[in-house]
């Protein structure tokens, strides 16, 4: 199980898409149904429980990757649904770098979340677009919720509207709503958090080209340069 194997990734500078980031002991053990009749009963739906649990989190944490798993550069975007200057460099920057650098294989992005305690929707927005992500859906429930971020963010009761967007990225509903209810995704979203602390980021957005920070909505411009600076470091041959 590779749960936060975006986080760490990101962080340490989008090198690979494989290897483990988190032991399981960081995630509490499942506890066994308390009709269970034997202790082997116990043991065997504690681990079906726990390898359920590995699922989910592994098939969320990856579905936040987007882009060709071969392309030259990374970009991770540590980011808070309801921060203005995030939505900004969604509206701004992040369709030329779709359109420039993603969907032709140059780079691979991933999100990390660090919803800030200012925002008072930022976490359940981070929760509801990883439940979107168990079905294979972060990327539209992401465009939605940056879409919308005036509507909601004033808001009292967000929980309706993230429902029936999430439904409108093309999530099942029962299922959204029920991995929302299960507060599963936030492990991951504290493991996001942990993370960013580990290296000094404290306010969003922040970006890593490769192992390069980028501070900020910064225009494409900048993100081009990164980008061609990561490319070439990457086509050296490596030192001996």
């Amino acid at each position: 199980m590779k749960p936060l194997l975006v986080a760490a990734l990101v962080i340490a500078g989008c090198r690979s898409s494989d290897g483990a980031t988190k032991a399981r002991a960081d995630r509490p053990a499942a506890q066994p149904a308390a009709e269970t009749r034997t202790p082997q009963a116990a043991q065997s739906r504690a681990q079906t429980d726990s390898t359920r649990i590995d699922d989910l989190l592994e098939r969320a944490d990856r579905g936040r990757i987007q882009g060709d798993s071969t392309a030259p550069a990374c970009l991770g975007e540590i980011s808070d649904f309801q921060c203005p200057f995030c939505k900004r460099w969604h509206d701004e920057t992040y369709p030329a770098l779709m359109r420039d650098y993603v969907a032709k294989g140059i780079v691979r992005m991933a999100y990390v979340h660090l919803p800030l305690q200012m925002h008072q929707h930022a976490f359940q927005a981070a929760e509801a677009s990883m439940c979107a992500a168990v079905q294979d859906r972060f990327w539209p429930m992401h465009d939605k919720l940056f879409d919308t971020q005036t509507r909601w963010a004033a808001m009292t009761n967000v929980a309706p509207l993230f429902d029936s967007l999430a439904v409108a990225s093309g999530a099942r509903g029962p299922e959204f709503r029920e991995c929302m209810r299960s507060m599963l995704m936030r492990r991951v979203i504290n493991g996001d958090r942990t993370r960013a602390a580990s290296a000094s980021v404290i306010s969003t957005p922040v970006f890593f080209v490769g192992a390069e920070r980028i501070n900020g909505a910064e225009p494409i411009q900048v993100f081009r340069d990164a980008i061609e600076r990561a490319r070439a470091k990457a086509a050296r041959p490596p030192s001996r």
